[in-house]
């Protein structure tokens, strides 16, 4: 069983930077493929972003490629989603995902967090 809880979220005004943390309770954090997705009110949950087990392969939505950077630390067992130049439209509850499969995609993921506020002004 995985456990994910992540922290950071908050309000910034736009053009401004958040760092997004995910803490996994888990024995091998290297074993799981990490992702963060996020869901504004209204709307389906989409994906952000996700990192291999490695943390070499990056793959990121079009939509916050050049903005959002992710990164993992495994002996920490800590995802981060460090989010700059935000937007209004970055508004949305970011979760944070991992799954076993070695694909580093927006599909398949097993275990997911509760989610983190983030709200960008104007």
């Amino acid at each position: 069983q995985v456990q994910l809880v992540e922290s950071g979220g908050g309000l910034v005004q736009a053009g401004g930077s958040l760092r997004l943390s995910c803490a996994a309770s888990v024995r091998t954090f290297s074993n799981y493929v990490m992702g963060w997705f996020r869901q504004a009110p209204g709307k389906e949950r989409e994906f952000a972003a996700a990192i291999s087990w490695s943390g070499i392969t990056t793959y990121y939505a079009d939509s916050v490629k050049g903005r959002f950077t992710i990164s993992r630390d495994n002996a920490k067992n800590t995802v981060y989603l460090q989010m700059n130049s935000l937007k209004p439209e970055d508004t949305a509850v970011y979760y944070c995902a991992a799954k076993t499969s070695p694909y580093v995609d927006r599909i398949d993921y097993d275990y997911w967090g509760q989610g983190t506020q983030v709200t960008v002004s104007s």
